[in-house]
């Protein structure tokens, strides 16, 4: 049975701790393949977010040659809000039989109370909470299947590396290098945000 990772997020920009987080949980749960799925409008943020078709280009590359990990416009296809009930019905449809598992932080997992048709997701997929060293889940998981998963601790902020790049600071090593070329070719946050 085929077994596929659902990575979803707003990837702006998409950065190391990202990709440590979806190597080390396909290895860790022997996934097939882990989607990582860049939303089109994620419907629970209020700020400004670059293009949708951008950070898909940035999330492209920054995959490219990484085993088992792929780049994913299903939401950016669907068009408006990215709810994630839709893309997990959408990834079972296009996967007849396959076992789905939607991969959140733990921050995330604490506010599954507020996803859209939640148990529509708790009931098609088994939820792996990424766990960093030290870090405290509050809320109960009630009605979920939960696997967590511990990856290493890299505090890396997309809100910082948006204002690295504006500044003209140095993004190496903090975001894959396919992404850095990608942020530069597009002159992507080089203005007030």
């Amino acid at each position: 049975m085929t077994r596929i990772g659902i990575f979803g997020g707003t990837f702006d920009p998409i950065h190391v701790g990202h990709l440590v987080a979806a190597v080390n949980i396909r290895h860790a749960l022997d996934l097939d393949r882990v989607l990582v799925v860049v939303a089109n409008q994620p419907w629970q943020k209020s700020v400004a977010i670059t293009p949708a078709v951008d950070r898909l280009a940035m999330v492209e590359a920054a995959v490219a040659g990484v085993r088992g990990l792929e780049a994913s416009d299903i939401e950016i296809g669907r068009g408006g809000p990215s709810y994630t009930a839709d893309t997990v019905e959408a990834v079972a449809s296009l996967n007849p039989g396959a076992s789905l598992f939607c991969i959140v932080g733990a921050d995330v997992a604490d506010m599954l109370h507020t996803w859209e048709r939640g148990a529509s997701v708790a009931a098609a997929a088994t939820l792996v909470v990424v766990n960093r060293p030290g870090a405290v889940r509050t809320a109960p998981l009630d009605g979920w299947t939960v696997v967590e998963v511990e990856v290493p601790a890299l505090e890396v902020s997309s809100t910082d590396l948006r204002a690295r790049a504006r500044d003209g600071r140095p993004l190496d090593y903090l975001v894959p290098d396919g992404a850095i070329r990608c942020i530069a070719a597009r002159n992507l946050y080089a203005g007030p945000r």
